[in-house]
C-alpha cells in the first residue's frame, strides 16, 4: 500500500472521528451538564434589612411588621417558608389490535358432452393476519422538604418562591431546586406548605459526582442512541 493511500485513510478517519466527536458532544443534553451551587437563578433576594424607626426608642418599625391577630407566615419579599414535597405519579397505558381476512375463489371443472375436464378446474385462497400489542407503564415519587425564600409578591397577592438545597456526600453532591407560584392562604400555621399546592411548579432532584458518573452514559453510546445514527 502506497503512502498516500494511507495518508488518505488516516484523512478519512480523523475527518469520521471528528464528526462523532461533535455529533456526541451536540447530542449532550442539558441534563448531562453538571450543575454547580449558588445558581442566580435559585439565589434569595437582596434586601435592605435595616429597620428604620420613626422615633427613638418607639417600637414601630417601618420595615418590619407586628400584629398580635396573625400567624407568623410569609407573604413578603424575604421571608422563608418550608416546601414539604409529596409527589407522586403513575401513568399506564396498554393497546391491543387485532384483525384478520381471508377470501377464496374456485372454477368448477367445465363438463362438455359428458365429459369432465378436471385439469381445467382452479381454485385460489388467501387470508392476511395481524395482532399487535403495547403496554407502557411509569410511576415517580418524590418526598423531603426544602426551605425556599419569597423573591417577588405579585399584585393578586400571589407569592413567587425560589431556593436550592445541596447535601455534600463521601462520593458526590445531591441537590434539590424548587420555583413557583404560591397562594399565601395555602401556607400552613406551621408556614408550612404542601408542594402540590404550588402553581407552575419546577422541582428538580439531582446530583452529580462519582455516582451521577456511573448512571450516565459515555458519548459515544449517546450518538449511536441519538436520531442522528439513521439505524
Amino acid at each position: 500500500m502506497c503512502l498516500t493511500n494511507l495518508v488518505s485513510i488516516a484523512k478519512r478517519a480523523t475527518i469520521i472521528g471528528s464528526i462523532l466527536l461533535l455529533v456526541g458532544c451536540a447530542g449532550r443534553g442539558q441534563e448531562f451538564v453538571p450543575p454547580k451551587p449558588d445558581d442566580e437563578a435559585y439565589a434569595p433576594p437582596e434586601l435592605n434589612y435595616e429597620v428604620e424607626r420613626v422615633s427613638k426608642g418607639s417600637l414601630y418599625a417601618g420595615n418590619a411588621s407586628m400584629t398580635l391577630f396573625q400567624d407568623r407566615r410569609a407573604y413578603r419579599v424575604g421571608d422563608i417558608l418550608t416546601v414539604v414535597l409529596d409527589e407522586k405519579t403513575e401513568s399506564g397505558k396498554s393497546a391491543t389490535t387485532k384483525y384478520g381476512k381471508s377470501s377464496g375463489a374456485s372454477l368448477t371443472a367445465p363438463l362438455f358432452g359428458g365429459k369432465s375436464y378436471d385439469k381445467l378446474s382452479a381454485s385460489v385462497d388467501g387470508s392476511r393476519d395481524f395482532n399487535g400489542s403495547a403496554a407502557s407503564k411509569q410511576g415517580n415519587s418524590l418526598s423531603g422538604s426544602i426551605t425556599v425564600t419569597v423573591y417577588q409578591v405579585l399584585p393578586n397577592g400571589v407569592l413567587r418562591v425560589r431556593g436550592e438545597k445541596w447535601l455534600k456526600l463521601n462520593q458526590g453532591d445531591e441537590f434539590i431546586r424548587l420555583s413557583g407560584n404560591v397562594r399565601a392562604s395555602d401556607v400552613g400555621s406551621g408556614n408550612t406548605l404542601s408542594s402540590q399546592r404550588i402553581a407552575d411548579a419546577r422541582i428538580t432532584y439531582a446530583g452529580r459526582g462519582t455516582f451521577a458518573d456511573t448512571n450516565t452514559a459515555g458519548w459515544l453510546t449517546q450518538f449511536f442512541n441519538s436520531p442522528w445514527v439513521p439505524f
